[in-house]
């Protein structure tokens, strides 16, 4: 019987059967996403996309992704992931001689295009995750190996899987700018913009002329105000996608910096014209 969320190894069934958000899932390898049923929403810091019942997508290694699972037609949401690492893809492509064909071009979610054999290895899992005792260690190693073997024709993804540089500093304005409702370490900002966190925060200031935390806090805030005046999203929809995991520290932050409640925001009929009074 299938169990609401079963991980062995590299490969993770997930189900639910009401719609769940997944506010801060950090992609640290590599995945390889196929819906069985229900719908998945993603949103990576700028537009929400939507995938569907027999999508199979591509979400590339170390992003911060806000995901929302949600059943339809009466079926609960269902997925099946694998996780490649760089380990496993590094050895496949020593093994088979694969050399890279161009530069690598970031850090894309792709759509694949409908394949049936994709398909068809995706829906011989389903029985493992059925029977999941059976699922035994060699087994992964070569349902990984098979799922490979179907990937490395897939032009759009060769350079994004084998590509072993090493990491480098990326944009941390931009970066920063896209991320920021993620609540997470500074270690992991720093990490994911390829720098230590002296180096992170040195450069942080010099972006931005101020320290992370306290811009964080206030672009973070800035956004929930716009989710509940510009889009009357109420305060306990928006705090979390705004990137706060505490509600009562949201209410108040956000009370000591617009002078009002996020709540006496939401019900105000003024409440686009509300402005900050407290400097952060």
């Amino acid at each position: 019987m299938l169990q609401d969320r079963v991980r062995i190894n590299n490969m993770l069934f997930s189900c639910t059967g009401k719609g769940r958000n997944d506010y801060e899932p950090f992609v640290e390898d590599h995945a390889i996403v196929y819906i069985l049923s229900g719908m998945l929403t993603i949103s990576d810091g700028g537009a929400s996309t939507e995938y569907r019942k027999g999508n199979i997508v591509f979400f590339s290694k170390n992003q911060l992704l806000k995901t929302t699972k949600v059943p339809l037609d009466n079926l609960a949401f269902m997925s099946i992931s694998v996780f490649l690492s760089r380990t496993t893809l590094f050895n496949y492509a020593t093994e088979q001689g694969i050399v890279r064909k161009g530069n690598y071009t970031g850090y894309p979610n792709l759509l694949l295009k409908p394949d049936i054999l994709l398909s068809s290895f995706f829906d011989s899992m389903v029985p493992y995750f059925e029977h999941f005792e059976r699922l035994t260690q060699n087994l992964i190693k070569l349902k990984t190996m098979e799922l490979l073997e179907l990937l490395k024709r897939e032009s759009a993804l060769h350079n994004i899987l084998f590509n072993f540089e090493d990491r480098f500093k990326i944009d941390l304005e931009a970066y920063m700018n896209k991320n920021y409702m993620h609540n997470i370490p500074l270690t992991q900002f720093a990490y994911l913009t390829g720098r230590s966190l002296s180096t992170f925060k040195r450069d942080f200031q010099k972006a931005f002329t101020e320290a992370p935390t306290k811009w964080l806090i206030k672009k973070r805030l800035e956004l929930a105000h716009h989710l509940i005046a510009a889009k009357e999203k109420r305060p306990s929809e928006v705090y979390f996608e705004a990137g706060f995991v505490n509600f009562s520290h949201f209410s108040q932050s956000f009370r000591s910096v617009f002078g009002m409640s996020p709540s006496e925001l939401y019900y105000s009929k003024n409440a686009v014209s509300a402005k900050p009074n407290v400097a952060i």
